[in-house]
């Protein structure tokens, strides 16, 4: 019965904020997801690598698709990158050091002002995809040579223009990401990004896991692509339906809380000197207890 009651209490807060932002959570605020092999897949599809057809980028495993560039020589593997950069800069399972290539080149060919800064000198791409509001992955560190690797995602109203651009320091997924970074130590690599459409304000889109479940592909396939090109240990990914999935904080979960006690408001997790970047530099490390 007690547990009935949470959940009546939850559903009610639930509608409480939907229709608090009625009036706006219905019209630019519910988001079309993103989803699927970038533009340029059908050019793809029909060329090939040293007379070998190239693998297909929307059922291929990053496996697949690593051994197929690993077999390929030096022109063979470059050739595509040229052809095919928004493919190749998205395709799990490529080598590190192509994808940045090819995304370098993709923002380029995008023309478009508000993606020019992903392609300055120094900075590691590891996906790009213009459609929609803008996907973008980057890395910090050395992610070939990383004892351990750690990836930070967003939460609402991140996109590829928007990821690095106008934050407070420490939050947003790059501030974040330079925040563990720094905390975490030179062999550990951070990757941060908005790999999937991200709701826009505290809408319909928030109050559900929709868009959530459509990233989730994207971020399976991503770690995937990870773990074949590094022969590393990747965590599995798992999202829940409907909802957010079981409360985190409750005993019944099983979860160790990060500590918290001296975060400022739900950006200050990556705040330097707090508690909390420390356990989660510690978790990026492999030194959690």
């Amino acid at each position: 019965m007690r547990r009935f009651g949470r959940a009546l209490a939850t559903a009610a807060l639930a509608v409480a904020v939907v229709a608090g932002t009625a009036g706006w959570a219905a019209g630019d605020s519910v988001q079309a997801a993103v989803t699927g092999p970038p533009p340029g897949a059908s050019a793809w599809r029909a060329d090939s690598a040293s007379g070998r057809p190239l693998p297909e980028p929307a059922t291929a495993s990053a496996y697949e698709v690593a051994r197929f560039l690993a077999a390929l020589d030096e022109a063979g593997r470059r050739g595509p990158v040229r052809r095919h950069p928004l493919v190749v800069g998205n395709l799990d399972g490529a080598p590190v050091a192509l994808r940045y290539e090819a995304n370098r080149l993709a923002v380029a060919a995008s023309g478009r002002a508000r993606f020019a800064s992903l392609a300055a000198p120094g900075r590691q791409v590891l996906a790009f995809d213009p459609r929609g509001r803008g996907q973008v992955a980057e890395v910090l560190g050395d992610l070939e040579r990383a004892a351990h690797v750690a990836v930070v995602l967003p939460g609402s109203d991140d996109d590829a223009a928007s990821y690095g651009a106008g934050r407070a320091p420490h939050t947003g997924p790059a501030g974040m990401a330079r925040s563990l970074h720094a905390a975490a130590g030179g062999e550990t690599a951070v990757v941060a990004g908005t790999g999937y459409t991200t709701p826009v304000g505290v809408g319909l889109d928030a109050a559900t896991g929709r868009l959530a479940e459509a990233g989730a592909v994207r971020l399976a396939r991503f770690t995937a692509g990870l773990d074949a090109v590094r022969i590393a240990d990747v965590p599995n990914v798992a999202f829940a339906g409907r909802g957010h999935g079981a409360d985190p904080t409750s005993r019944a979960f099983g979860a160790r809380t990060v500590p918290a006690s001296d975060v400022q408001g739900h950006t200050g997790y990556f705040v330097p000197g707090t508690r909390s970047l420390a356990a989660f530099a510690a978790i990026a490390k492999g030194e959690a207890q």
